[in-house]
């Protein structure tokens, strides 16, 4: 088998090359990311909150962290009730409520030089037709989007800033961060593993190949 123990310094080399790749995937990105409630639990929005309508009733959350991509996203903190949120806003024809969660996020995934607000909750009643964006628009002035509409800041948090790559943001942990369902592993374990699988089979072939020729 001595050609497997050759092939062993270049599958080493391979791993550790695929290993530096997935330490530097572990780079994330400040920003707010959008959920929506549903039984009780957060889940992470698949369209912009400027085309979403949600219907009366909804509970929406905005969460301002630093992640890695959207499985690894961190959901809003605290309670989440209609009921609690929009207790003192009257239902009215023609119109519809919907439940806003702000959370600011904590110090760690603030830009330099700013502090983020206390978490807090919102009411709006808006039209019927209206998207999160408008309920949004209602309650949490002034609002910043960049040019391709990614919704920058909330109630002018952060200053300045969207959408940043932070470096290194796989190697703490957030407050406040639930397991995130379905999962995002890095792919440079697995491709390693089977990187070596294939390298490791290709050798054990050229060896009895070989072998048959002798």
């Amino acid at each position: 088998m001595r050609l497997v123990r050759r092939a062993l310094p270049l599958v080493s080399a391979v791993v550790a090359l695929l290993l530096a790749c997935g330490r530097a995937d572990a780079a994330g990105y400040r920003y707010w990311s959008f959920w929506e409630r549903d039984g009780g639990h957060w889940t992470y929005a698949t369209q912009g909150p400027s085309f979403v309508r949600p219907d009366d009733g909804t509970v929406q959350g905005f969460r301002f962290a630093v992640s890695a991509d959207s499985a690894d996203a961190t959901r809003p903190r605290g309670t989440a009730d209609f009921s609690t949120i929009c207790a003192d806003t009257a239902a009215k024809p023609g119109k519809k409520r919907v439940a806003l969660v702000l959370d600011f996020g904590t110090a760690a995934d603030a830009p330099g030089g700013e502090r983020p607000p206390a978490r807090h909750t919102a009411c709006a009643r808006v039209p019927a037709g209206a998207s999160t964006a408008d309920a949004l628009a209602v309650v949490a002035k002034p609002l910043r989007y960049d040019t391709n509409a990614l919704l920058c800041a909330i109630s002018g948090y952060p200053a300045k800033g969207c959408g940043e790559q932070v470096s290194g943001a796989g190697s703490r942990t957030v407050s406040g961060k639930e397991p995130a369902s379905g999962g995002g592993p890095s792919l440079g374990l697995p491709v390693g593993a089977g990187v070596v699988a294939l390298l490791a089979g290709a050798a054990v072939w050229q060896y009895r190949r070989r072998r048959g020729h002798e």
